[in-house]
This record gives C-alpha cells, sequence and structure tokens, in this order.
C-alpha cells in the first residue's frame, strides 16, 4: 500500500453518516476555548456534500437571528462527534444554493413522505486481524516484500428444520380408548 494511502486510511473513521443534500441534521461539533471543551450542536439543512475520502466535506445551512449561516464539516474529522438525522427531505438536485436568496419557510425543503427517520452509517473502513508474521532462521533469497495477508471472518448460517408428525385425529382418539 502507498504510504500516503496507508497513513490516509488510518485517519478515517469507521463509521460515519449517511449524508443526502436536502436533509435537516444536528452536528454536534467539540469546542475548544481555553483549556474547557464542550460540545454544541448545530442544526441546519445540507446543502452540499463534496469530495471523498479524507476530505469529504458537507456543508450545514442555518439561519440564525435573521442571519443565513453556514458552516462546512469534514466528514472524518475528530472534532465531529456525531451528525444526528431530523428531517428527511426531498431534494432534486446535488447543491441547494437556491436556498440563500430565500427566506422563512421557503428555505426550507419539502419533507419526504413516510420517510424514516434512521440514523444510518456506513461502514468505511473493517477492522481488520492480520496473520502474524512467522520469521524464519535460514536466510532465503531476498525477495520483493508483499502485503501481509488480511483475515476475514465468513459467516455460514445452517438452516434447521423440525419435522412434525402428523397422526390423524380419530386414531389418536381409539389409541386412548384401547388403553
Amino acid at each position: 500500500m502507498d504510504i500516503i494511502k496507508s497513513i490516509e486510511h488510518e485517519q478515517l473513521k469507521n463509521k460515519i453518516p449517511e449524508l443526502k443534500v436536502g436533509n435537516t441534521v444536528k452536528v454536534h461539533v467539540r469546542i475548544k476555548e481555553g483549556n474547557k471543551e464542550r460540545i454544541q450542536v448545530f442544526e441546519g439543512i445540507i446543502i452540499k456534500v463534496q469530495g471523498g475520502g479524507v476530505n469529504q466535506t458537507f456543508t450545514v445551512r442555518k439561519i440564525s437571528y435573521g442571519v443565513g449561516v453556514e458552516k462546512t464539516f469534514l466528514v472524518h474529522s475528530p472534532l465531529v462527534e456525531k451528525v444526528e438525522l431530523v428531517r428527511v427531505g426531498k431534494a432534486r438536485r446535488a447543491r441547494l444554493f437556491y436556498l440563500r436568496d430565500r427566506v422563512g419557510k421557503a428555505a426550507k425543503t419539502k419533507e419526504q413522505v413516510g420517510a424514516r427517520i434512521e440514523n444510518r452509517e456506513i461502514t468505511v473502513k473493517e477492522d481488520l486481524t492480520e496473520e502474524p508474521v512467522v520469521e524464519t532462521e535460514t536466510p532465503v533469497e531476498s525477495a520483493p516484500e508483499e502485503a501481509p495477508a488480511i483475515e476475514t471472518e465468513n459467516v455460514t448460517v445452517q438452516e434447521t428444520m423440525d419435522t412434525v408428525k402428523e397422526e390423524v385425529v380419530e386414531d389418536v382418539k381409539e389409541e386412548k380408548k384401547a388403553e
């Protein structure tokens, strides 16, 4: 693996929230003020999602005291504690910059009818287990180094079926009378 890619892979979060343009979200951000640290919530509509990998960002817009405020957050930033879905919006385009010109109710997206509010998460990287490298005492010809083998667990599901013996009701009644 390339050195830069391996460093970027370490910085990625294991699970990231599913971000869609038009959704209303609460972003919990860690803020440092002097030597104190607290979590501040920024609630607004996602107007754009861009990039990929470590550099993936999303922009959230809200109106605070009559002034439009937009903040851009890095998805994989350690300062972003969590992203909570409040409302599923209906958007037919990738960027909702037209909301900047609107005020009041017009500055919101229509709510998707019948949508469930579920905080879905996308698994970016899985916890991988590496096999221990066994060193041999005898020197072997120097071959180019290969990446360590990665072991993944395969889950097998077995179905079991219970068999039920069917008996005719009359036969059972006759057996009880005979006893």
